[in-house]
């Protein structure tokens, strides 16, 4: 099995604030939109800043406050469709619940699972980095 990249989404008030937050850390950035960012953490780890109604659209259940609580949504970046496909179907083998349909904009290739304990999981590829 090939090694994994770990995306760690968070939900975030104000993109451009923690945009300047990370960069001011000294953390460089994989692609940004309109509402989201990717911080490189390293070789194979990002955090992904969504703007609160863009993390909404991803998750199950309402999102958290994060002054209140805690909530992530767990991404494998794979290398192809089949690995995704792939994982996706071992950890439903494996007692997970399929969460949604394939999610196919944006040059990737998405698919959503809950895993027994009920954390939010994500398999992704990638089919080209998204413009700076």
């Amino acid at each position: 099995m090939s090694e994994f990249t770990l995306f760690v989404n968070v939900p975030v008030a104000d993109l451009e604030r923690s945009k300047n937050f990370y960069a001011a850390l000294g953390f460089k950035y994989f692609g940004m939109t309109d509402d989201m960012a990717s911080v490189i953490i390293s070789e194979r780890t990002q955090v992904m800043l969504l703007t609160k109604p863009t993390f909404a659209g991803y998750a199950r259940n309402e999102v958290a406050d994060p002054a209140q609580t805690t909530q992530a949504i767990l991404v494998l970046g794979l290398d192809d469709q089949n690995q995704v496909d792939e994982m996706v179907g071992k950890a439903v083998a494996a007692g997970a619940q399929e969460l949604g349909e394939a999610v196919t904009a944006g040059g990737r290739y998405q698919r959503h699972f809950i895993d027994p304990d009920g954390h939010h999981w994500s398999a992704l590829c990638i089919a080209a980095a998204p413009a700076s």
